[in-house]
């Protein structure tokens, strides 16, 4: 009776022990551990690796339990982003797919340089600040539609020569394969073949250089709520610019400045710099943020009205006017 007492509660610290080894190390972590399985590695050596990094419980389980699953010999090399938050049976079936956690990534319409480094940052893809300072010292020189230098020296993101270029789209990323120099590339990649390829034909026959349209475009981007107003907006954009009138873009001072919230005060508007735009006429010395296509095909394509003027009101809904008499009138109205 004694012996069989025994092997019953033997049986059942082991059966507690392996319960236990098949847990999470820590099931509330947020770490995330980069993790390289070389090619030919054994079960052995993939166990120590994961249990030196505090991966797993137990070598010689984790060990058992994939021969006894039969994914021993299907583990993959590679690199792997895996968490203490993961249990051993999880981490046996990522590393027997070979494959890393995808992350979506959408960047919208509008967002600057800075915008995505937030965002990347806040899905665990690098560091914050990674974005924003492979902007300005990475080596993008296979993209000759690129401008050939900076507009800023980097503070909040601003006035990297790849602003502008980034086209908003969604990615999906590989953890453990994210690169920021990458990411950037895949955007200016799909500004190449959704822009550059797309509308070289019209850009060549135009009077206005890629730079120029691309700057264009961001204003458009950061002034218009929906595709139908953009090229009204354009046009009335592209008319001061004719007539030397000065543009009185608040998004372009707001970039500057990276205040994007709050309301502007008058040292803002005072605030002496090429990318104030009620004090100095013309386009500002680098787009402010990365436009969609539509914005782009609106710069491209204005559309000619009498309207100098436009708002919006609290709902988004676009008032034009022609003078300023009546453009006052409509901020009375439509800005209480």
């Amino acid at each position: 009776m004694r012996r069989l007492l025994f092997l019953f509660i033997a049986a059942l610290a082991a059966y507690a022990l392996w319960f236990l080894a098949y847990q999470p190390v820590d099931i509330s972590s947020e770490k995330k551990i980069l993790v390289k399985i070389e090619a030919g590695e054994s079960v052995r050596q993939i166990s120590d690796t994961l249990y030196k990094t505090n991966l797993i419980r137990s070598p010689f389980i984790f060990r058992q339990t994939a021969r006894l699953s039969g994914l021993a010999s299907k583990l993959k090399a590679g690199s792997f982003i895996l968490s203490p938050s993961q249990s051993m049976p999880e981490i046996i079936r990522i590393l027997a797919d070979g494959k890393s956690r995808t992350i979506s990534v959408t960047v919208p319409e509008g967002y600057t340089v800075a915008d995505i480094d937030r965002l990347l940052a806040g899905k665990g893809l690098g560091e914050p600040g990674d974005i924003i300072k492979c902007a300005f010292t990475c080596d993008f020189g296979t993209f000759e539609f690129l401008p050939s230098k900076n507009f800023g020296a980097g503070q909040g993101g601003c006035g990297s020569r790849i602003e502008g270029y980034l086209f908003p789209e969604t990615y999906f990323v590989n953890e453990a394969e994210y690169n920021p120099k990458f990411f950037l590339e895949r955007q200016l990649g799909e500004f190449r073949k959704r822009i550059v390829g797309k509308y070289e034909p019209e850009i060549r026959s135009g009077n206005r250089t890629l730079g120029d349209l691309v700057t264009m475009a961001s204003l458009i981007e950061t002034e218009s709520r929906t595709a139908d107003e953009r090229p009204e907006v354009s046009g009335i954009l592209w008319k001061r610019i004719k007539n030397r009138t000065p543009l009185g873009v608040d998004a372009v001072t707001r970039y500057a400045l990276d205040k994007w919230s709050g309301p502007l005060t008058k040292k803002d508007l005072d605030f002496d710099s090429p990318y104030n735009t009620r004090k100095h006429a013309g386009l500002p010395p680098s787009p402010i943020a990365n436009a969609g296509e539509s914005a782009f095909s609106a710069a491209l394509n204005p559309e000619e009205t009498a309207y100098w003027y436009y708002l919006h009101d609290s709902k988004g809904v676009i008032h034009y006017a022609v003078t300023n008499e009546e453009h006052n009138r409509n901020r009375a109205l439509y800005l209480k």
